[in-house]
């Protein structure tokens, strides 16, 4: 009989499975929340929120804000964020080059990425594509979802240094083979839409793994998937969200894209999505400016973010007393230049509340010589400013196409951020 830890992670699995691009992430999302009495609200559109009322937004379709209303008296804000994207290449336009009659594909990586698991993998392209239908562009999702690619290495007998240390760069050595002959990744795009090649207008396409997500290990205890890092989050926060009962306090999950490139675009962290849309929720409300002010300072977020768990081949990496462990729960993350938001009340809270439901955790500290990057909490903070703690789980070869979780850790963060939105503090 299966586990209820190996029951989370095959469903997270299977939701990884058919979100190959950030869009295709946000439409699973939405026909979750739908499922469960999620309202669509549309931001060319006026709101019309009421209390009790359960609602979602959607910006450029790769970013989600989801949220429920309480039926009383409400106290502020439970938020949890996430993100949808995760590193890869980019196919760029005009992408056929020819040679000796291979046809590779000319990209852009996207994101900080571990360049060298991505040879030698069935690859596939997913992501959205502009249409000309009716006289108007239309948008149109589309994943090719067939072993279509490969970026192919070379032989060891051409390149004998190779295991000595190989700098491959993303322009040459990192174009992907797609074909033998004359043929355009547009006549396949084409076929699969059913349309024709000159309604094509445009294009955002990625590259993604077709390597099936797996569970292993001596006792089962790992996994491993493409994009563990962040889609883990985004999807234990809608889990948590559709199954919490209601609170004194706005529900609500922020799903952005872009984090892997900086937050800086109209869907991400840094934009307006956020703000603009509880400023939404306080008009409908009918709230005044100190409603507005007292509700938020009254708020708290979760900044959802997987951190890297102790490696046992590479221990000089990880820092000297904060060793996490996958499947040792939830990681709550602190730095001392601010890339994490958590402070010694945003933690005492959270320990608190995970020790109330027997939730485990761990401390996560990077080494001190090999800094962090930033996540999602301090960026909306500047917008959006309230306690908020830094947490994920742990993982290894994170920014792979091949990830590494543990069997544990999807439940222990779903059932992390479900008792967080059923506390009332």
């Amino acid at each position: 009989m299966e586990s209820n830890f190996e029951k989370s992670t095959k469903s997270f699995m299977a939701f990884v499975s058919n979100s190959p691009s950030p869009f295709h992430v946000v439409k699973n999302s939405a026909k979750l929340l739908e499922d469960n009495g999620f309202v669509c609200l549309s931001e060319k559109e006026k709101f019309k929120i009421q209390k009790g009322g359960k609602y979602y937004v959607t910006r450029n379709g790769s970013s989600l804000i989801a949220f429920s209303i309480p039926e009383n008296d409400i106290k502020g804000y439970s938020i949890v964020s996430s993100h949808t994207d995760s590193p890869s290449f980019k196919i760029k336009s005009n992408p056929e080059i020819k040679k000796e009659g291979y046809v590779v594909l000319n990209t852009e990586g996207y994101g900080g990425m571990l360049l060298y698991p991505w040879f030698d993998r069935p690859l596939s392209i997913a992501g959205r594509v502009m249409v000309k239908e009716n006289d108007k562009p239309t948008l149109k999702l589309i994943d090719l979802s067939r072993n279509l690619l490969e970026i192919v290495s070379v032989a060891i007998h051409m390149n004998r240094k190779v295991n000595d240390g190989f700098k491959a760069t993303k322009q040459k050595e990192m174009l992907p083979l797609f074909a033998l002959g004359d043929i355009k990744l547009a006549t396949l795009i084409a076929e699969k839409l059913k349309i024709n090649e000159s309604d094509i207008l445009d294009s955002d396409l990625f590259l993604y793994n077709k390597t099936p997500a797996t569970i292993w290990g001596a006792n089962k205890e790992f996994f491993s998937s493409t994009k563990i890092d962040d889609l883990q989050c985004a999807y234990s926060s809608l889990m948590a969200l559709t199954r919490c009962e209601k609170s004194d306090y706005i529900q609500a999950i922020c799903m952005f894209d872009n984090e892997e490139v900086g937050s800086g675009s109209k869907q991400g962290a840094l934009s307006d999505f956020m703000i603009s849309t509880f400023d939404r929720i306080a008009y409908n409300l009918d709230w005044n400016l100190e409603d507005k002010m007292t509700l938020k300072a009254n708020s708290f977020m979760l900044s959802c973010d997987n951190g890297h768990a102790y490696h046992p081949n590479y221990p000089q990496f990880a820092d000297p007393t904060n060793h996490p462990k996958i499947n040792g729960g939830i990681l709550i993350k602190h730095s001392a230049n601010q890339k994490y938001t958590t402070d010694a009340v945003s933690s005492s809270y959270l320990k608190d509340l995970l020790n109330k439901n027997d939730i485990p955790f761990q401390d996560f500290e990077n080494n001190s010589d090999i800094p962090g990057g930033s996540t999602l909490g301090n960026l909306s903070n500047t917008h959006f400013s309230l306690d908020t703690a830094d947490i994920g789980v742990a993982q290894l070869a994170m920014h792979s196409p091949y990830e590494t979780g543990g069997i544990r850790d999807t439940f222990y963060l779903t059932k992390c951020m479900h008792a967080f939105f059923e506390d009332n503090r």
